[in-house]
């Protein structure tokens, strides 16, 4: 953890649940949340209303889990940042490995998304990390930094941004890279990124090795996937974060 930064603990929802499902677990969520961290759950598009309404008046955020570049337009399916801004949200998550590898974004395409996000007043979380390919090519910390120089628009570190380093090859998998792999990755983004930048890891974070990866440098929260699903085992992660 890096000194003086509140840590953040982000829950991706993903595609997952019914409408009464995300009100319950928003209401566990909200009933359970106390500690030093920051608390933000990031439900699928159609549950961001009844989520927002069952943690109205709360400390926990609401954030989703992705926007547009444009602000406006003929774009079916998709949602402008300013949308996401109307509802109540603070966050979105952006340029995520999934999104990266099921609709083909790339560097550019997150830049201008971060961007956009930024000028709605929105604060934007952008996922970086390699594939495991690339890190047994010795490619893990040339990935990422190539992949910080295309995603983060000017203005990003100044107006709180957030980066989220993912290994693809950990998400949903069970697999961890090891606490040293985490640290080494985590240095190489703050040499990119500077001081003001909180950095988030996720990928199979969950209560039992929580703990150990937030105490780590330069480690200011964690994006958590699966684990966010279960009320519990969310705010066990946040409470490992002191």
């Amino acid at each position: 953890m890096t000194p003086g930064v509140r840590p953040l603990i982000a829950g991706n929802w993903k595609m997952h649940g019914t409408l009464a499902e995300g009100r319950a677990l928003a209401a566990g969520v909200r009933a359970g949340a106390a500690g030093a961290a920051e608390l933000l759950v990031c439900p699928a598009f159609p549950h961001l209303v009844a989520v927002g309404e069952a943690l109205a008046g709360s400390a926990v955020g609401l954030g989703a889990q992705d926007c547009h570049a444009n602000a406006k337009g003929a774009h079916t399916g998709d949602v402008a940042a300013a949308m996401l801004k109307d509802l109540g949200c603070r966050y979105v998550i952006l340029g995520h490995s999934e999104r990266r590898a099921h609709h083909g974004e790339d560097d550019i395409a997150v830049q201008a998304k971060a961007a956009a996000a930024l000028a709605a007043g929105l604060t934007p979380i952008v996922c970086v990390g390699e594939s495991e390919a690339q890190r047994l090519a010795g490619e893990a910390e040339a990935v990422v930094r190539g992949q910080l120089a295309g995603s983060l628009p000017a203005g990003f570190a100044a107006a709180g941004g957030v980066v989220a380093y993912e290994p693809v090859w950990a998400i949903g998998t069970g697999r961890t890279p090891t606490e040293a792999d985490i640290a080494a990755i985590h240095k190489a983004i703050r040499e990119v990124v500077g001081p003001g930048v909180r950095l988030l890891y996720g990928g199979s974070v969950k209560p039992s090795n929580a703990k150990a990866i937030l105490a780590l440098p330069n480690v200011d929260g964690a994006l958590v996937g699966g684990a966010s699903l279960v009320a519990a085992d969310f705010l066990a992660i946040a409470a490992a974060a002191g």
